[in-house]
């Protein structure tokens, strides 16, 4: 997969007096994550990955680090220790465990909520596949921490009926050519509860390889977040589709 390059601002990436390798503690276990703090940074995007994937993911990496360049701090992170990913390639279940995954990200949610370096940031969710339903359900749960949603080829409809409890800002984007993925994301869309919007990205497939198609997402999705995590959301829900 061929990126074009992308202009650079003037955040530093990481901060060079943190480590970006770390480990959650969550009831007894340890969750490994990559945490990057711009200079100045304006909010924190925690990454909620989808079947089968996890931190190292080249997709959400290339997302956050142009995240990072707009000035947003990143956590990429694995819900699954080493033991339950080995569990879960062979079974496949925990994957689809969408209040399992749920309930372990506001785990995680809660804990860098405590972290002196991010504790004063406004908290947004980036999910994709199941990793976005995840994340919705636990926004639903978290009104008042969870200041924005991105979803990329999310599977929001396997969040039930936790949508309707969804007052975060949400942006759904989903690859024109993914029909499936687009036909449930649609109908999701009507069930949340705050402002939220449809981006489809023209051409764009599932896992968005097209030439162009992950730049379009990480340029959506650095937009939403500067909108919704640096300044709060005021404005009635508005539903539209497309940019």
């Amino acid at each position: 997969m061929t990126h074009s390059s992308e202009p650079q601002s003037s955040h530093e990436t990481v901060r060079p007096d943190l480590d970006p390798t770390i480990r959650i503690p969550i009831d007894g276990l340890q969750l490994d994550a990559l945490l990057a703090i711009p200079s100045g940074a304006t909010g924190l995007v925690l990454f909620a990955h989808g079947s089968g994937s996890g931190r190292m993911s080249p997709r959400n990496r290339f997302v956050a680090e142009q995240l990072q360049r707009a000035g947003l701090a990143t956590l990429l992170l694995d819900l699954l220790t080493g033991h339950e990913e080995h569990v879960d390639r062979s079974t496949g279940a925990l994957r689809f465990d969408i209040p399992f995954l749920a309930t372990r990200l506001g785990a995680v949610t809660d804990v860098m909520a405590h972290r002196p370096e991010v504790r004063h940031l406004r908290f947004g969710y980036f999910g994709a596949s199941t990793g976005a339903a995840a994340a919705l359900v636990a926004a639903a749960e978290r009104p008042q921490r969870i200041a924005a949603i991105v979803s990329r080829g999310g599977r929001p409809d396997l969040a039930g009926a936790s949508l309707a409890r969804v007052t975060a800002p949400t942006l759904l984007i989903v690859g024109g050519a993914d029909a499936d993925v687009l036909r449930l994301n649609r109908a999701a869309l009507r069930s949340l509860a705050g402002p939220r919007r449809l981006a489809v990205v023209p051409g764009a497939t599932h896992l968005f390889e097209e030439a162009g198609a992950l730049e379009t997402v990480a340029r959506l999705a650095a937009r939403w977040f500067e909108e919704h995590l640096v300044t709060a959301g005021t404005h009635p829900a508005p539903v539209a589709e497309a940019w």
